[in-house]
């Protein structure tokens, strides 16, 4: 059974103890770098589907009808295996044409499978996150303690030796964790988590050190949009710049860009992406940042209880 010792917490906030209660309305606003109005980050999935992956591995259910439902699955397959192939060089061109400062969300084995990817970015100058081993194996609570805390030094050794680092950084696959998950990603030496989508900047976590939460907004993540609620195509540019206005007026905020190639990398697609792109880009006041940047600048303003 799931560990339940973490769960639930008494008195005011949020129902766990993964971190402190802190509503908006009790914090002094974030100040960027320069003063800008608020910071963006590009992040771009670099995934790999296991064509046949082991009986008890999880992926995520909203996904069911494309992952694992039958086997051979050669076509659910081929449409991801498009995202490495030509999409994720058509989202590429668009980011960094425009300035945006880009990190890869890598699966262990996706890495390790394509290195011309790996190349690519890495003399691009884009960050790396350490995004699970693949796109069909998240973490979940069915893994024992010792099972997950193996699970993630496979995937952190695994991509250290296809980047020659370690990332500083986690994106679970999916954003799947257990209960215990911040507190196993702290003792790997991680820095940052790109799990929780429940804020609009960064936070502690009561982990040991402290691990600082990232925000990836799953609200307008493609994935999300496109594959899970079957948001035309054609509303991304009003989706992202509605929520990139209304951070920016508030101030010391962030917008995460969530991409996945085998979604927005495709042709009928693209273009969206770029009118996006294209309205940020040209916006004042605009911090361009990584994960790793974001928490770095989020700490020298902030201290963990």
């Amino acid at each position: 059974m799931p560990d339940q010792t973490i769960r639930y917490r008494e008195g005011q906030g949020y129902d766990q103890s993964h971190y402190d209660w802190a509503p908006k309305h009790r914090r002094d606003p974030l100040v960027w770098p320069d003063r800008a109005k608020i910071a963006v980050s590009a992040h771009v999935y670099l995934e790999y589907m296991e064509l046949d992956p082991p009986a008890d591995a999880v992926s995520d259910a909203r996904f069911a009808g494309a992952l694992g439902s039958y086997y051979p699955d050669f076509q659910n397959y081929s449409r991801r295996e498009f995202g490495n192939r030509v999409g994720i060089f058509r989202v590429l061109d668009i980011l960094e044409r425009y300035g945006l400062r880009v990190t890869i969300c890598a699966n262990a084995q996706a890495a390790a499978r394509y290195p011309y990817i790996v190349e690519r970015c890495q003399k691009a100058g884009h960050d790396f996150v350490a995004h699970g081993r693949s796109l069909n194996r998240m973490i979940s609570a069915r893994m024992g303690a010792e099972e997950e805390r193996q699970f993630i030094a496979d995937c952190l050794g695994s991509l250290e030796d296809s980047l020659g680092h370690k990332p500083s950084g986690w994106a679970g696959q999916d954003y799947g964790e257990s209960e215990r998950t911040p507190k196993l990603l702290a003792q790997a030496g991680l820095d940052y988590v790109l799990d929780w989508p429940n804020d609009d900047e960064p936070y502690f976590m009561r982990t040991d050190p402290p691990l600082v939460s990232i925000p990836n907004q799953s609200e307008w993540d493609d994935a999300q949009l496109f594959a899970v609620r079957k948001v035309d195509s054609w509303r991304y540019p009003e989706l992202v710049t509605s929520a990139f206005e209304q951070l920016a007026d508030e101030g010391g905020q962030m917008l995460g860009l969530g991409l996945h190639p085998w979604i927005f990398g495709q042709a009928h697609r693209i273009q969206y992406l770029e009118k996006a792109v294209a309205a940020i880009a040209g916006q004042s006041g605009i911090w361009f940042a990584s994960p790793a940047e974001i928490a770095t600048a989020f700490k020298a303003q902030r201290t963990a209880d």
